[in-house]
This record gives structure tokens, C-alpha cells and sequence, in this order.
């Protein structure tokens, strides 16, 4: 195996970038050239780890590479060619899959199901329910208008669980995962309906911070999950 000192240059400051499947390899060839791979004694360290790859330029830059719906199953024969490597995770982002979304925000949701690649809606069901925002009012009125409020709110989540579990409970096929997004806080308290269990335990760790769940939102959602994270961190000039 080839070896290669690598400059331990102080960082920039990591940013990170989206990438589609179908541009990423040549993203890798570009952020090479951008950082002094010419030739055949200059190249890029490629090391898996755990979820992601890194891919280690000559000056010290590094492209940590996070593949949706790790981890990747499509392996290159030589795992320290960054071409390879790159066209492998690649093929992997871009492998048909059978994909549930499930967007929420308080008061608005939004389930769907994706199939194959380019992922094409098959399934959904949005809807909004009325939550009031919070009372600047005090005493007893403030509590009957935050009593007002819990069971607003606890009756749009249960509209977007039984949304949820009616879509991915209908589809014929397994799913192979969820992606959830939206609002953090509220689907934390999603995650204790037990009609979602089944397809919380295949749920992705990448979370979509999306708008108000709309049906044009979930639409623009494979560009989302399908997308190749990159944690970018360059040395500095």
C-alpha cells in the first residue's frame, strides 16, 4: 500500500456541504485537484470509518463523507483508490429503495413513500391541525388557554402518527427505511406512540429540518435523503 506524509496544516474552520449521488465523484476529483493531488505521487488517503469515509488531501484538507442510509454495501476493490471509493458510495446513494418520510411540525404534517431512483412519491398524506401560540395573559386565564393548547397539540400529533401508520402500514412492500424531519421537540413526542414503533427502528439518524410540512415540501424531500453529507474542513491559506 502506498504511503503518504500528510501536511498537518491547521484548519479553516469545517463547514459542511450537500452533495447528489450522481455529482459525487465528481466532487472528489475536483476537491483532489483543489488540493494538490497531480500526478501519480500526489493522491488522496481514503479510510473508512464506522458510517463514513474520509478522503485525506496532500495539504491536509479532509472530506468526511456521510452516504444516506449507511452503511455502504457497494464496496470498490481497492479501497485506498479514491475513485473507487467514490463511485462505490455513489452506487450506493443511488441504489432503488422503498423510502417513508415523516414530516411534523406542531400543527402540520406530512407522511409519505418513495420508490426507486430517482426516488418518485408513491404514497402521502398531509394535513394541519389548529394549535394557538402561547398566551401572554396570566392566572387562571393562562391556564385554561395553556390546558387549551396541550390538547391542541396533542391532538395533531396523534392526526400525524395515525397519518403515518395508515401510509406506511398500507404500502405492500417492506420499507427498507424512514427518514424523519421537521420539528425536533415534536417528534420526540411522536416517538412514544406505539403505532409508529415498527418504523422508528428503521428510522435514519440523519433528521430533515424542513418548513411547514406541506405536500411540496415532502416532494423536495429525496434531494434531502438522499444526499451525500460532506464535513469539509480545508487548511488555512
Amino acid at each position: 500500500m502506498r504511503q503518504c506524509v500528510v501536511k498537518n496544516s491547521v484548519g479553516s474552520g469545517a463547514r459542511w456541504v450537500d452533495v447528489a449521488p450522481d455529482r459525487f465523484p465528481g466532487w472528489v476529483a475536483s476537491f483532489a485537484r483543489r488540493h494538490g493531488v497531480e500526478g501519480e505521487d500526489e493522491f488522496l488517503i481514503v479510510a473508512a470509518a464506522g458510517d463514513y469515509v474520509t478522503f485525506t488531501a496532500p495539504d491536509g484538507a479532509v472530506a468526511e463523507c456521510h452516504p444516506p442510509f449507511p452503511p455502504v454495501t457497494n464496496k470498490s476493490e481497492n479501497a485506498n483508490d479514491a475513485a473507487q471509493a467514490a463511485e462505490a458510495i455513489a452506487a450506493h446513494a443511488r441504489r432503488p429503495r422503498t423510502v417513508g418520510v415523516l414530516l411534523v411540525r406542531l400543527g402540520g404534517y406530512a407522511a409519505g413513500v418513495f420508490t426507486g431512483y430517482p426516488p418518485a412519491l408513491a404514497d402521502a398524506k398531509t394535513g394541519s391541525r389548529l394549535v394557538h401560540g402561547r398566551s401572554a395573559a396570566g392566572g387562571w386565564s393562562q391556564h385554561r388557554f395553556a390546558r387549551r393548547r396541550e390538547k391542541q397539540a396533542s391532538e395533531a400529533l396523534d392526526a400525524a402518527a395515525r397519518a403515518a401508520a395508515e401510509v406506511f402500514g398500507r404500502w405492500g412492500e417492506p420499507l427498507d427505511a424512514v427518514v424523519l424531519g421537521g420539528d425536533k421537540r415534536a417528534m420526540a413526542e411522536l416517538r412514544q406512540d406505539p403505532r409508529l414503533a415498527p418504523y422508528l427502528e428503521i428510522a435514519t439518524d440523519r433528521f430533515l429540518t424542513v418548513p411547514d410540512p406541506k405536500r411540496a415540501v415532502l416532494e423536495s424531500t429525496p434531494r434531502l435523503f438522499t444526499a451525500v453529507k460532506i464535513r469539509l474542513t480545508e487548511p488555512m491559506p
